[in-house]
């Protein structure tokens, strides 16, 4: 029985692979910037997500999907390139960013490729002909739904007075829909059914609100050399993160803590949301999405795969404890 942490290694190193292949001998400026995150590492989640959703429909290989898979993984860093631009970051995965190598039009084209990339590559993978129709279309309406999860983020900043479900709401589009289409289009190409690609939809959904959940509990708790972030950047920028909402509906007033703080002002914040019990119920909720995760599972037959799907659900809210 292989572990979560083994097949997670295995697959980041088979996608690395394949990304070296396809991107690693590119020239010129703007396919070079295209590239520069791709190669710089990372998880691999989302492909991993649609390789086990795939395996677990079919219960055979899937390394005839793995350019759908790849296709997902470019999907991810398309965002990635974008929002380092909206949001003024000069690192990620421990390298500049792109728009900091090279400027800020050349990185729009560069995520713009990759954008482009991702339907080139789904429409290469293996599959019948109606299923990749469906998958384009799934992957296509997934894209205007992050971009429509990010600019929510945006209005929010602006807002005081966001609610829970419209928080839930702007995650799910930003975050949950990605692994949304990742668990979907890997069952989709390897012939599931209705049933079992809405499930596998709603499991990628949920699983990815718990994830980001747990990415801001990590951005307050988790120190910087353990989570790469800069801590407590969330509270300091005054985003509208549940955390904020389930605060401010105790009545804790956020607002002077919008500025540089020092490790004790942080651990005082700290205390204080814990006091009030805020980071439990925010725990909770996570906790709970990922049970609806693994609970939508429940029309995938028994299976390793299964198993391993429902493990990262798990992964995803225990990261960083």
């Amino acid at each position: 029985m292989m572990k979560l942490e083994e097949y997670l290694e295995m697959n980041a190193d088979r996608i690395d692979r394949m990304l070296h292949r396809y991107f690693g001998n590119v020239h010129g400026d703007l396919f070079q910037a295209s590239a520069h995150l791709l190669l710089a590492g990372g998880k691999r989640l989302r492909p991993a997500v649609t390789l086990l959703a795939a395996d677990a429909i079919r219960r055979g290989s899937s390394d005839d999907l793995i350019l759908a898979a790849l296709s997902l993984e470019l999907t991810h860093n398309f965002t990635l390139i974008h929002d380092d631009i909206m949001d003024g970051d000069t690192a990620r995965r421990g390298v500049r960013t792109v728009h900091t190598l090279w400027d800020e039009p050349t990185a729009i084209l560069a995520g713009d490729v990759l954008y482009a990339k991702a339907f080139e590559f789904i429409c290469l993978a293996e599959g019948a002909d109606a299923a990749k129709i469906r998958a384009v279309k799934m992957l296509a309406r997934t894209c205007a739904e992050i971009c429509e999860g990010q600019s929510m983020d945006m209005e929010f900043e602006r807002r005081e007075d966001v609610s829970e479900l419209e928080y839930l709401e702007m995650v799910s589009k930003k975050t949950g829909a990605l692994y949304g289409a990742a668990a979907a289009i890997g069952g989709l190409l390897a012939g599931a059914t209705p049933v079992q690609t809405d499930a596998l939809y709603q499991f990628g959904i949920n699983s990815g609100i718990a994830f980001q959940i747990q990415d801001d509990l990590i951005d307050l708790l988790a120190n910087t050399e353990t989570s790469g972030k800069d801590r407590a950047s969330d509270i300091r920028e005054g985003k509208q993160t549940l955390i904020a909402i389930r605060a401010r509906e105790k009545g804790i007033d956020l607002a002077p803590y919008r500025r540089p703080l020092s490790s004790a002002e942080i651990e005082d914040v700290i205390a204080l949301l814990q006091d009030a019990g805020v980071i439990e119920e925010v725990r909770a909720v996570a906790l709970q999405r990922a049970g609806v995760a693994k609970q939508a599972l429940s029309v995938i037959p028994d299976s390793e795969e299964r198993r391993l799907l429902g493990e990262i659900a798990d992964f995803f809210v225990n990261r960083g404890n």
